[in-house]
C-alpha cells in the first residue's frame, strides 16, 4: 500500500500563525504567534511533514516569512515543504540550500509555465506544483484572481515535465471544515497519473480517514489546518491513523 502522509499547515502572516477562510485575507484567525513553536509541537506529535505557507509572501510575490521557514527546517527533526512568493530560482535555492525539503511553486506554475518547467528539470522531486482551484479554475495571485486554465489542464502539463507532487485545494472548501473534494482530488490524480496532497475542507478525522482510504487511487496525502487548531483533529493520533 502507498504511503498517506498527515501534514499539519502553518499559514504564515505578519509573523503569526493564522487560518484564512476560503483564502480572504479580510478573514484571518491568528491561531499563535510562534511558527517555530507551532511546527516543534507538531513534530513532537509525530509528524513527518509540516506544510508551511507565507501568506504575505503570495500576496507580495516575494519572499517575506522565510526566516521562520528556516529556523524551523534548521532546528527540528521534520520535513518541510513551503510555498508562497517563491518567483525565482533564487527563492527556490535558498530553500533547498537552507534545510527545506520541498519547494512549491504555485501562481508562478501558470503565468510563467516555462520557469517552472525549468525548475521540475533541475529540481525533480523537490519541486510540488500548487494546483488551488476555484470552481475548477485555476486561482493565482494569492487566490485573488481565478485563470481561465483548469487545474487537469495544468496538472497534465506539468506531468508532462516530470512534476511528481501536487498541492490540490478546492478554494471552496478551505477553511471552512466541511469535508474536502474527495472527487476533484482523485480525478486530477488519475488525469495526471501524479500523486496529489489534498488541501482544504478537513474538519474530521473520518475526512483524513476517506481520503487516505484513497491512497492507491493517487490520493498521497492532506494538509490539515483549521481542523488541528480548533481541536477536531488531533495530529498524534492522525498520524498514526494513516500509518
Amino acid at each position: 500500500m502507498s504511503d498517506f502522509i498527515v501534514y499539519p499547515a502553518i499559514d504564515i502572516r505578519d509573523g503569526n500563525c493564522v487560518r484564512l477562510f476560503q483564502g480572504d485575507y479580510n478573514q484571518e484567525t491568528v491561531y499563535g504567534d510562534s511558527p517555530f513553536e507551532m511546527a516543534a509541537s507538531f513534530a513532537k506529535a509525530g509528524a513527518a511533514w509540516i506544510h508551511m505557507v507565507d501568506l504575505d509572501g503570495a500576496k507580495e510575490k516575494r519572499r517575506i516569512n522565510h526566516a521562520h521557514v528556516v529556523r524551523a527546517a534548521r532546528e527540528l527533526d521534520v520535513r518541510i515543504q513551503v510555498g508562497g512568493g517563491i518567483r525565482t530560482e533564487e527563492d527556490v535555492d535558498y530553500y533547498l540550500s537552507n534545510g527545506v525539503d520541498r519547494v512549491i511553486l504555485g501562481s508562478v506554475a501558470l503565468q510563467y509555465p516555462e520557469f517552472a518547467r525549468d525548475m521540475l528539470e533541475k529540481y525533480g522531486g523537490l519541486i510540488a506544483i500548487g494546483l488551488d482551484a476555484r470552481d475548477g479554475y485555476v486561482a493565482v495571485n494569492g487566490w485573488l484572481d481565478t485563470s481561465e486554465v483548469t487545474a487537469v489542464e495544468l496538472g497534465q502539463e506539468m506531468a508532462a515535465h516530470g512534476a511528481e507532487t501536487f498541492i490540490f485545494t478546492d478554494i471552496s472548501t478551505d477553511g471552512t471544515m466541511t469535508g474536502p473534494n474527495v472527487e476533484a482530488t482523485r480525478q486530477l490524480a488519475e488525469a495526471t497519473g501524479v500523486n496529489v496532497i489534498a488541501s482544504g475542507g478537513i474538519g474530521t478525522m473520518e475526512d483524513v480517514r476517506n481520503l487516505a482510504e484513497k491512497r492507491n487511487k493517487g490520493i498521497a496525502g492532506v494538509i490539515v489546518g483549521k481542523a488541528i487548531y480548533t481541536g477536531k483533529v488531533d495530529v498524534a493520533e492522525a498520524v498514526k491513523e494513516v500509518q
